[in-house]
């Protein structure tokens, strides 16, 4: 079969799940910003659903939990700045 060089052929991808969902003892909690830090980008935005591959009911109490975090100053609003 003769490929067109324009078209990409998708890949195998494994289906992303919700790690809050799978381990209910996972706790979404602003004061854990351990836990926290992993859906926060280097720049400091929070990672979307699609990427980190949580469920929507997860998704908004991790991002109430991330806003309070910051508001808390355990994490940052942005990166440090480099002038």
């Amino acid at each position: 079969m003769i490929e067109h060089p324009n078209v990409r052929r998708r890949g195998y991808y494994r289906k992303k799940v919700c790690r809050f969902c799978v381990d209910p003892k996972i706790v979404i909690d602003y004061k854990e910003f351990r836990t926290l830090k992993y859906f926060v980008s280097e720049r400091g935005k929070i990672i979307p659903r699609r990427i980190s591959g949580n469920c929507a009911k997860h998704q908004r109490e991790l991002t109430q939990a991330i806003k309070r975090s910051r508001n808390a100053a355990l994490l940052p609003f942005t990166s440090a700045a480099s002038v």
